[in-house]
């Protein structure tokens, strides 16, 4: 295998922009993931509050990820024609925005609204942290970052909610603002290579696409959305979630073929390292987010463990996991790709088969060991593939619809698990 280091948008091989470092990169993108995990522990607390039913508070979660879903590749679209700049002031604002939200919530609508202008600016740090990332190596510290901080999310979320308040709690992840003028220096450099024709462009982050700007692709954006959405529905409504996925994807499809280089790049579908790799991506995520959401359950039903034991037994089992993936990647190059894809396959399948059948709790903290590592590995090591496979031009879309198929594991997996354990 090659050296794992991938062009992104205004880069080339010979001439690569000086980039962030990995800590501020995975400083940015990371918070994002304790938000998100915040509510792990506490979703009982939150339904008493707002004066709903735990499964309908499971929906903060769910919206979250569903926002950061189709927000991925907007996102991707926006630094493609605007430039990395753009991407991450508009995600800053958006985050910005929905903590606001979030923290004056006092009802269901309201709190939900916040949450999905959270996930949707948090969709936009991720993606100008992916596209500068520049290896597998700190695409790895990023992915190993959201392991760690999602890990700590339940644990923090609950003492939060213990200490000050539910919404302090969901409040998390606006840490990654402080990244913003960190990274924001790097930005100019960093944008798509037509910059590059006027350095006044080059220096605002503006990228056209070509000699005229191409037109925003409207339809594309809005029949993706429809898509996404309509997936997202399946665990709690399969039979009218389903319908409307086949009903939208038909029209997408055709879309696609009209204007192959539209907001999905018909390029990128016919990949077959996409394809692969963003299947592999959103089974493995949805595995985690299960049980990242039903662990606690599972190991109340079969052990007699205390609610602090889980809380720390689950803390630890996702720290060790999120260490032993960024070690995945760090030694990706060396390893190789079959190799690596191997490893992430087994474990990926062993994992919810032992969460399902294991009475013993530390089995069950294993198993989440293996789902995360799996979940955060694989998206380090799968997410540099696409990219490596993807053409300059193409590689902001092919990555940002790559992360959309690993956040849609994010908004199924708590939803499936309210179906299967938390109801």
């Amino acid at each position: 295998m090659s050296a794992a280091v991938i062009s992104t948008p205004g880069t080339t091989a010979s001439a690569a922009p000086r980039r962030p470092s990995a800590l501020w990169l995975a400083f940015l993108a990371a918070p994002i993931a304790t938000g998100a995990n915040a509510p792990v522990l506490i979703l009982p607390d939150m339904a008493r509050s707002l004066g709903v039913s735990t499964t309908a508070a499971t929906w903060t979660v769910t919206v979250f990820a569903w926002a950061m879903t189709v927000g991925t590749p907007l996102f991707a679209a926006l630094v493609r024609r605007r430039g990395l700049r753009a991407a991450l002031l508009a995600g800053a604002v958006l985050a910005l925005v929905g903590t606001a939200l979030v923290a004056s919530a006092q009802s269901l609508p309201f709190a939900l609204l916040g949450r999905a202008a959270q996930g949707a600016g948090g969709a936009g740090l991720v993606a100008v942290a992916m596209n500068l990332a520049g290896s597998t190596r700190r695409m790895g510290a990023i992915t190993a970052g959201f392991g760690v901080l999602g890990a700590v999310g339940p644990l923090v979320g609950s003492t939060l909610a213990d200490a000050v308040d539910w919404r302090a709690s969901l409040a998390l992840s606006a840490l990654a603002l402080l990244a913003v003028p960190a990274v924001r220096r790097h930005t100019a450099t960093a944008a798509p290579d037509r910059a590059a024709r006027s350095p006044r462009a080059a220096r605002s982050g503006y990228a056209p696409q070509g000699p005229h700007a191409v037109p925003f692709d409207a339809v594309g954006a809005g029949l993706v959305v429809a898509v996404v959405s309509a997936l997202v529905l399946l665990p709690t409504a399969p039979l009218a979630g389903a319908l409307a996925a086949a009903v939208a994807s038909v029209p997408l499809v055709l879309h696609v073929r009209r204007r192959p280089d539209g907001f999905v790049p018909a390029a990128v579908l016919r990949s077959r390292a996409f394809l692969g790799s963003a299947l592999l991506a959103c089974a493995f995520s949805t595995s985690y987010f299960v049980l990242l959401f039903a662990l606690p359950e599972l190991v109340r039903q079969r052990t007699g463990w205390s609610t602090e034991v889980i809380g720390a037994g689950q803390l630890a089992a996702l720290l060790t996991g999120s260490a032993l993936s960024w070690l995945l990647a760090a030694t990706a190059a060396r390893l190789g790709h079959r190799r690596a894809l191997t490893l992430l396959v087994t474990l990926g399948a062993a994992a919810p088969v032992t969460a399902a059948l294991a009475p013993w709790g530390p089995a069950l903290l294993v198993a989440a060991a293996a789902a995360v590592f799996v979940a955060t590995g694989s998206n380090a090591v799968l997410s540099v593939h696409v990219a490596r496979h993807a053409s300059t031009d193409r590689r902001p879309a092919a990555i940002g619809l790559f992360v959309l198929f690993y956040q849609l594991g994010g908004a199924l997996g708590p939803a499936l698990a309210a179906l299967l354990v938390l109801a």
